[in-house]
């Protein structure tokens, strides 16, 4: 059977000139622009809405132009150079981005002779959702770089762990020594010790330097949302984007989990894999993630009491328990209070970019020797802050700063009486009269304050055990501090220094009600 050619045009390049033809007048008519160039990447036609997009009222004055002196961000010269096309891309413009299509234009031979390139705009509704995929990639961008920035900006070494106290020479010591290595690091220690800073520190000190910190504070994220915060999300449909993970943010740098202890026990499984295997299964998906990390965790409560209490699995405990750093709380460094407090006025001095120097009297220095500091570091700071923001004097003397430190008891005239029994204090006058007053400090709460108007001698019952007494003084303190709030918790956690994640576990822990 013979087919009728008869309505066909005899030449077979006629209808693939047409063809052709046909369809760089459709993408003509129904992108946002279209521009040709030669060879040399330079423009050779330019349709009329896409050179006034660009700046130019006749399309003409583009012509004979390098395509970048048109458009700023084109890749034509790279599709001339390579021959290969770019199908689908995403060009930035000072409005909003474009998604372009760029061809080569090839002779006979084979050989490219210039490209072509068309601007598809919102005219096509179908690319709404790789616009919204395309806006949420960028933002996630930008929050990566402003976190590498963070984890990069040096600062944080350790000279800014303040003491020459040995319990802080022993702690930078070993930390020190854990910058050499490449182990996982579990700092230990009460809230506002300075963990964190020892992890930057660590982190500043070793090879991974120059790669990125992330942190991570398990205690502030719920747990619902904690898997996908540490190892991403795969991508689903073109309007749910693929989430980084933290484990993939810190990629040949450190990962430092904070409140570890807070982590479920699948999570814990998954966490010991990362350790052992150095890879992870992403979430939702087959793939397996290949990280170089080293973990630099942290943690308030005793984790062997958590591995015998099964909450915490013994396995990863001791592939965490390589190098174990305790920080020690301000009560055990007193000696390092004074060289800590001025350190401290002199930050707030330069970021508040006041040109002056506070001066604490030699009273006021004793009377935060005094102090058993229940919120460490993170407490002495913000009372010597608040104490220069309500001053009028560049000299703070002890009946000053009185009325910023929390109450005292117990335990914490045990200690100061042991500090003054052991030479730490060296009080003078003022501070006997100080330390003989904390003596006698009655059951209830007595305030700096108090203990200054109320000094007088008395005899000092057999003390119970440090642990125990410890405890017990921060039931009490942490129950006054909530009424004293009206037992609203963040307004008390903001007031005595502490985090409001360990304020709701010491809640929970010595059953005080809200």
């Amino acid at each position: 059977m013979m087919n009728d050619w008869a309505g066909l045009p005899a030449a077979y390049s006629d209808v693939l000139r047409r063809a052709m033809d046909s369809l760089f007048r459709t993408f003509e008519n129904f992108s946002e622009g279209t521009f040709i160039v030669d060879a040399d990447a330079r423009v050779v036609w330019i349709n009329k809405r896409y050179a006034a997009r660009f700046g130019f009222a006749d399309p003409q004055q583009a012509i004979g132009r390098d395509c970048e002196a048109v458009i700023p961000n084109s890749l034509m010269r790279e599709v001339v150079k390579s021959g290969k096309p770019i199908l689908l891309d995403i060009m930035e413009t000072d409005r909003e981005p474009l998604v372009v299509t760029r061809l080569p234009l090839k002779d006979d031979a084979g050989a490219t002779v210039g490209a072509v390139g068309f601007a598809l705009f919102d005219e096509l509704k179908a690319l709404t959702p790789l616009f919204s995929h395309y806006s949420r990639v960028q933002q996630e961008l930008i929050a990566t770089r402003q976190s590498l920035a963070q984890a990069r900006r040096p600062g944080k070494s350790f000279a800014s762990f303040v003491g020459t106290s040995a319990a802080s020479l022993e702690v930078k010591r070993q930390a020190r020594r854990a910058a050499q290595l490449d182990s996982p690091v579990l700092l230990s220690g009460e809230t506002g010790t300075g963990k964190e800073l020892l992890a930057h520190a660590i982190h500043g000190a070793s090879s991974r330097a120059t790669q990125p910190l992330v942190v991570v504070n398990l205690g502030t994220i719920p747990e619902a949302s904690l898997e996908a915060e540490l190892f991403g999300t795969a991508s689903g449909a073109l309007d749910s984007a693929a989430r980084i993970g933290k484990f993939e943010r810190a990629a040949g740098g450190t990962l430092f989990i904070d409140e570890i202890s807070d982590m479920s026990l699948p999570l814990q499984g998954k966490l010991l894999r990362v350790l052992n295997d150095g890879e992870f299964e992403l979430p939702d998906s087959n793939r397996r993630v290949r990280v170089d990390v080293r973990i630099i965790a942290a943690t308030t409560v005793d984790l062997h009491a958590r591995v015998a209490d099964g909450r915490f699995r013994a396995d990863l405990f001791y592939r965490l328990n390589v190098l174990t750093i305790h920080a020690p709380p301000l009560r055990e460094r007193l000696a390092d209070i004074e060289s800590l407090a001025y350190a401290t006025l002199e930050e707030l001095a330069a970021r508040s970019g006041v040109n002056s120097h506070v001066e604490l009297q030699d009273d006021a220095v004793r009377l935060l020797c005094a102090y058993s500091w229940p919120g460490n570091v993170r407490e002495l700071r913000n009372t010597l802050e608040r104490a220069v923001m309500l001053s009028d004097s560049e000299r703070i003397d002890a009946r000053a700063l009185a009325t910023f430190i929390g109450p005292t008891r117990g335990a914490a005239r045990d200690a100061v009486l042991a500090a003054a029994r052991r030479g730490e204090l060296n009080p003078g006058a003022e501070g006997d009269a100080l330390v003989t007053s904390f003596a006698h400090a009655p059951a209830g709460t007595m305030s700096a304050s108090a203990a200054l108007d109320d000094a007088r001698p008395v005899e000092v019952d057999s003390p119970q055990s440090w642990s125990d007494a410890m405890a017990a003084f921060e039931k009490r303190f942490i129950d006054d501090a909530l009424r004293a709030c009206g037992g609203r918790v963040v307004e008390a956690a903001a007031r005595i220094g502490m985090g409001r994640a360990t304020l709701y576990k010491k809640i929970a822990a010595y059953g005080i009600e809200v």
